[in-house]
């Protein structure tokens, strides 16, 4: 129980991190510093495309070197990606049924915050890793 408990605390530190690592690629690509290139601006669609796109590598490789003390291989980055895959629709389903419940805005995202990191972690726990 002891070592699932850290499991879980190293998982929500990367999260935490891999959150601002997001912020900071799309803050880049927002303000002239898209793909190592200075001066070159996107928008918001691009960028926030290319900082998920670098946040889910840093996660998959921090969570599997530090968080699951796995090796990096084939196997466990595919299923990784189907994670960050079933993440996002499910995120999405989260915000619909909060539409649909008829909570504020900031409820869908306080939902999916909270709802979120517990199915991440469990499917990872459960399949990625194993």
């Amino acid at each position: 129980m002891k070592h699932h408990l850290l499991k879980g605390l190293r998982f929500g530190l990367t999260g935490v991190a891999n959150t601002g690592m997001h912020a900071l690629v799309a803050f880049l690509c927002l303000n002239g510093f898209f793909l190592g290139v200075a001066g070159l601006v996107v928008g918001p669609v691009v960028a926030n495309g290319v900082a998920f796109a670098v946040a889910t590598i840093f996660s998959y490789v921090v969570n599997t070197l530090w968080t699951f003390s796995a090796e990096m291989n084939r196997k466990n980055f595919q299923r990784f990606g189907c994670v960050a895959v079933i993440g996002l629709m499910a995120a999405m389903l989260l915000a619909k049924l909060s539409e649909l419940i008829v909570l504020p805005p900031i409820g869908s995202v306080v939902l999916v915050v909270c709802v979120m990191p517990v199915i991440n972690f469990g499917l990872h726990s459960l399949w990625t890793y194993k």
